[in-house]
């Protein structure tokens, strides 16, 4: 029994002392946040038809539906080109924004508004990895995915040094967007624009006021406790959004995998070669030819696939094979993204698979991209200064200043006041 105790307080430590995952979190951010972007970079050409107001799915059929489903989207606000045109700008600024990890308690809220927007205004566009996206979207709020590879981070680090130095540098960017963005939310709630179900206007609402009591109980409160509950509080939180988009990952490969087994094309191990000689997923038929070619290859595609999908929730229970299945799995989203001609449907899911990458892989990962970036810089050689000039490097940039929730595991151990955002 005491044995028993003492694990359960061990876990209750771990899992409100810090925020876990911080680099799966990360790699969750950047791979989900790129593959938006790039989405929509992509169809920016097709952005009229796709989303649009002259679109084939008109703003009257999609006004019916979302007014019977009560899904949000800020584009059902108004019907013009100068509005849809604003929220797509919206969207793909928010996404640059996240991927770089600047502000990202902000930018995963309008990263949410983005994606939501756009698909809850065209709901039968895309494929199931618009599914993943919606979700993720909604997850990433609620974790602190900025603690690494992030210009929070960095900002964090660079705070911390000057407080080591004994100076003080104002937050003056965090304010001014959570003002801005509170007119917003009281502007849009007093207009009577949230005609949706009541969770986006209450999460919105929510992570504002957060926010506000974070950065007063910062400021004001005398002791630690209220900081230190807080930063427990935003813990537990970001660790249960890692735990439920872990569980949806399993859940995704376990159902695909079972109704997979009771499909007849999955038994007889021909499900495979039907797509490939589709013209819709075959953007390299010669590479589609070559794979149907061979029955055998067919058969162990097939099975393969099955067997994997469904035995991997189990597997995590064993580090060494939930790893080499992972591998299996991303190699086979990347094999669909070629071989299928969907990108960002395999993008999505190799981006949810990353929550179960172990954290010395993405540690390697990131030494050989600082390795390379430092490589890249280091071969700049640096302009002569004019004789008589300092040499001196210049001072820090004075925006860079506090990180609050999103920038830092411990934002408060040495009484630093959190900004607003």
């Amino acid at each position: 029994m005491n044995r028993f105790a003492l694990s359960v307080s061990r876990g209750i430590a771990r899992v409100t002392e810090s925020a876990l995952g911080p680099y799966q979190s990360a790699v969750i951010r950047i791979g989900f946040a790129g593959t938006w972007l790039l989405f929509l970079l992509r169809e920016l050409p097709h952005r009229q038809e796709l989303y649009g107001p002259d679109g084939p799915w008109s703003w009257d059929l999609a006004h019916q539906l979302v007014a019977d489903n009560g899904a949000f989207t800020a584009l059902m606000w108004s019907d013009g080109q100068f509005w849809f045109e604003a929220v797509y700008a919206l969207a793909v600024l928010a996404s640059v924004l996240l991927l770089l990890g600047w502000r990202t308690r902000t930018m995963s809220v309008l990263f949410m508004v983005g994606v939501l927007s756009l698909q809850n205004r065209s709901v039968f566009m895309g494929d199931g990895g618009d599914n993943v996206l919606h979700l993720m979207s909604i997850y990433l709020v609620f974790t602190r995915c900025g603690q690494v590879w992030s210009l929070d981070a960095r900002r964090a680090a660079r705070t911390r040094d000057a407080r080591a130095r004994g100076e003080w540098i104002p937050d003056r960017v965090g304010p001014v967007l959570w003002v801005v963005l509170g007119a917003v939310l009281v502007a849009v709630t007093s207009g009577g624009r949230f005609d949706s179900d009541w969770f986006v206007p209450a999460l919105l609402w929510g992570v504002w006021l957060t926010q506000a009591l974070w950065w007063a109980i910062g400021r004001y409160a005398r002791s630690y406790e209220p900081r230190v509950l807080l930063d427990i509080v935003a813990n537990v939180v970001h660790n249960g959004a890692l735990f439920v988009i872990a569980s949806e990952a399993c859940l995704i490969y376990a159902t695909a995998g079972w109704y997979k087994i009771q499909g007849s094309r999955w038994q007889d191990g021909t499900a495979v070669y039907y797509p490939l000689h589709l013209d819709y997923f075959s953007p390299w038929p010669a590479l589609a030819d070559l794979l149907a070619g061979s029955g055998t290859m067919v058969m162990l595609v097939t099975y393969g696939t099955v067997i994997v999908q469904v035995a991997f929730p189990f597997t995590l229970f064993n580090r060494r094979v939930k790893n080499v299945l992972l591998a299996a799995m991303m190699t086979e989203h990347a094999v669909i993204a070629v071989l299928l001609g969907l990108p960002f449907f395999s993008l999505a899911m190799i981006a949810t698979d990353a929550v179960f990458l172990p954290t010395s892989f993405l540690l390697l990962l990131g030494g050989w991209a600082a390795h390379a970036r430092g490589r890249l810089f280091s071969s700049r050689t640096p302009k002569p200064l004019p004789e008589g000039a300092d040499s001196a490097p210049p001072p820090d940039d004075p925006e860079h200043t506090h990180v609050g929730p999103e920038g830092s595991s411990a934002p408060f151990s040495s009484g630093g006041h959190p900004p607003p955002t």
